[in-house]
């Protein structure tokens, strides 16, 4: 069968890429579907400290290659296209892409999510000329200035440390009193004195011309609005699921999500959704890996019990 295989696996983050291993190395035919390089959003990653068997921490750089190696060593055969929508032709799954149809009686949709956007005047029209989402990336740029984060969660603390190797001073913008981060990274926060977490702060515009210089700002609390200078930008606030590829299969959740069973198998049979695409996930890396794991293994079983 052309484009055909046992599974077809959609995302090359390190759910996608476990999942693969697993897959391949029960021997299944597997192919995996990624637009980019393998690694997907932990490429950006400067430093993993709580992925077992690193004390020392590790690189998404590092991890991201590291296990797309080894996913190609077990035959996942990598298809660098953009996925589509999925549909159901018989007991096949048809995946669209734009190098063509992949046919598959099991998938395995990874294809993880987008980092929201604030949605305010300016963010859009500055994005890339002062506002980003990868601090990785762009901080080396903003040596010696002054520059904002925005967020209260793993990845804005993260982002601001890294933020904070480069810039002179980092304002981290949380509309809350407290911060949602893992408590090792919040100390790592409070103990930079680059950083400075301005609390129960929303940001409303974001300000500048051919670049960012500066955002208008706003106190929950007291109401009160001000303008700070700054010349980055740097949105985390959360994260939107890729899934409007199966939603014509399946019934997302209220925020798009994929409700999932213990096998990470969707209410369609051969149909798996594993990261934080699916539905409870926690979005920590090994959870996501684990995802991966047990959905591959689910898809073994099940194309053995209906004599693939």
């Amino acid at each position: 069968m052309a484009n055909g295989y046992d599974v077809v696996i959609i995302g090359g983050g390190l759910a996608g890429m476990t999942a693969g291993i697993f897959a391949a190395r029960h021997g299944l035919r597997t192919g995996l579907v990624e637009r980019m390089m393998g690694g997907a959003q932990i490429i950006n990653i400067e430093k993993i400290e709580n992925f077992p068997g690193f004390p020392q921490g590790i690189s998404g750089a590092e991890l991201a290659p590291a296990t797309q190696e080894q996913a190609m060593d077990a035959g996942v055969e990598f298809i660098m296209a953009e996925a589509g929508p999925i549909s159901r032709d018989g007991d096949y799954k048809v995946v669209s892409t734009d190098a063509g149809e992949f046919r598959a009686r099991a998938v395995i949709v990874a294809a993880g999510s987008t980092l929201r956007q604030l949605g305010i005047p300016g963010e859009e029209e500055m994005f890339g000329r002062g506002v980003s989402q990868c601090a990785t990336c762009d901080g080396p740029l903003y040596g010696g200035q002054v520059v904002g984060v925005v967020g209260g969660g793993d990845s804005a603390a993260d982002e601001a440390v890294t933020l904070a190797e480069y810039a002179d001073r980092v304002l981290l913008f949380h509309r809350r009193d407290q911060m949602r981060a893992q408590k090792t990274i919040q100390d790592q926060v409070h103990a930079n004195r680059k950083i400075e977490v301005v609390w129960n702060t929303v940001v409303q515009e974001v300000l500048g011309e051919d670049t960012v210089s500066g955002v208008r700002v706003q106190n929950v609390v007291t109401n009160l609005e001000n303008v700070v200078d700054l010349t980055g930008l740097f949105v985390y606030v959360g994260l939107e699921p890729n899934s409007a590829l199966v939603k014509d299969l399946v019934k997302l959740d209220n925020a798009g999500h994929i409700p999932v069973n213990l096998s990470m198998e969707t209410e369609v049979p051969g149909l798996y959704a594993v990261g934080d695409i699916r539905q409870n996930s926690s979005s920590q890396l090994v959870s996501v890996a684990g995802d991966g794991a047990t959905a591959a293994v689910a898809a073994y079983n099940y194309l053995r019990s209906s004599g693939r």
